[in-house]
């Protein structure tokens, strides 16, 4: 009888120790819902920064890309700065002499040398003691107008004639005239430029570019040379 008693005195105890253990667990369950719940939250909310954050690096990207880009054009017009500036330092007497000329006259409104173009035998096709434009010196002349127009800007110019040694010296200040007077015709007649815009001179044999005692530098030597003031 003794055992059936404590049978019956123990169950209740047994029982009530499973409704705690299901209790604590639903409660644990309970707390740690919401911190889930939290969690998951975070973690898209990390998600959506992450992607904004790729987002932001994509545009950064792009914009250090515009950057060089950039860099790289600034680069280009500053080596042509260097250039012009490297060109204009380096024009010839003759050039400079033509500057003083125009300024003396009084032809210039800014009295500034631009540029100087050499048409040497190559493009004039000048044969020895021979004056008469070849087709290829005036298509160098029409070429030399158009980027002229282009610039559309008011210039004067100072066209120059020199020949090689071969010859007297007076001979050859001739012909240096001469070529030099064709070119300010052409110019004229064919290019539209003004008469008033232009002016010649010779310097015969004296400013040699090249070495007279060889084939090669007289026909460097027999050029005639545009410079463009304005």
């Amino acid at each position: 009888m003794m055992n059936k008693w404590i049978v019956f005195l123990l169950s209740p105890v047994v029982l009530s120790g499973c409704a705690t253990r299901e209790y604590v667990h639903e409660y644990f369950k309970n707390q740690i819902a919401p911190i889930t719940a939290s969690a998951n939250a975070l973690n898209v909310r990390v998600g959506a920064a992450e992607s904004g954050i790729n987002a932001n690096a994509s545009k950064l990207q792009q914009q250090d890309g515009v950057i060089v880009e950039m860099q790289g054009t600034l680069k280009v017009h500053a080596d042509r700065m260097t250039k012009t500036e490297t060109d204009v330092a380096n024009l010839s007497k003759t050039a400079q002499d033509a500057l003083d000329r125009a300024q003396a006259a009084g032809q210039l409104a800014e009295g500034k040398l631009t540029y100087e173009v050499v048409l040497s035998d190559d493009k004039l096709k000048f044969a020895s003691n021979k004056t008469e434009l070849s087709g290829v010196a005036e298509a160098a002349l029409d070429e030399f107008v158009a980027n002229l127009k282009g610039e559309n800007k008011s210039v004067y110019i100072e066209i120059q004639g020199h020949s090689d040694s071969r010859g007297e010296a007076a001979l050859n200040m001739k012909v240096g005239e001469v070529r030099a007077e064709a070119v300010k015709r052409y110019l004229n007649i064919k290019g539209g430029i003004p008469l008033h815009r232009m002016s010649t001179i010779s310097y015969g044999e004296s400013e040699p570019i090249a070495d007279n005692r060889y084939k090669a530098g007289r026909q460097q030597n027999r050029r005639v040379v545009l410079v463009v003031i304005r």
